[in-house]
C-alpha cells in the first residue's frame, strides 16, 4: 500500500468513528434494578439522563436496600452503555485499539 491510499483509508476511518461517536451521542440504555423499582438511563455521552423510584421502594427503615437498588440500576446502565459504544467503535475500526478513543 502505497502512503496516499493509506492516507485515504485513515481519513475513511476517521470519517466513520466521527460518524459512529454521533450515532452513540443519541443513543441511551436503560436498566432496572428491584424487580424494576428503579429504572436508571444513560445517555450515550455516559451522563445519568433519568431516575425513577418507585414509591414502594421507599421504606425509611431500609435506606440501604433503595441505595443499593439504585447503586446497582446505575452501576449495569453504564456498563451497558459502554458495552454499545465499544461494539459500535469496533465494528468501525475491526477491533483496532485507537488511542483516545472512549472504550479503547
Amino acid at each position: 500500500m502505497d502512503m496516499k491510499q493509506m492516507m485515504r483509508q485513515a481519513q475513511k476511518m476517521q470519517k466513520q468513528l466521527n460518524q459512529a461517536q454521533e450515532e452513540i451521542a443519541t443513543l441511551s440504555y436503560e436498566a432496572t434494578a428491584g424487580g424494576g423499582m428503579v429504572k436508571a438511563v444513560v445517555a450515550g455521552d455516559m451522563s445519568l439522563k433519568s431516575l425513577e423510584i418507585d414509591p414502594e421502594a421507599v421504606d425509611p427503615e431500609d435506606v440501604e436496600m433503595l441505595q443499593d437498588m439504585v447503586l446497582a440500576a446505575v452501576n449495569e446502565a453504564l456498563r451497558g452503555m459502554a458495552e454499545v459504544s465499544e461494539a459500535r467503535l469496533s465494528a468501525v475500526t475491526g477491533g483496532m485499539n485507537i488511542p483516545g478513543m472512549p472504550g479503547f
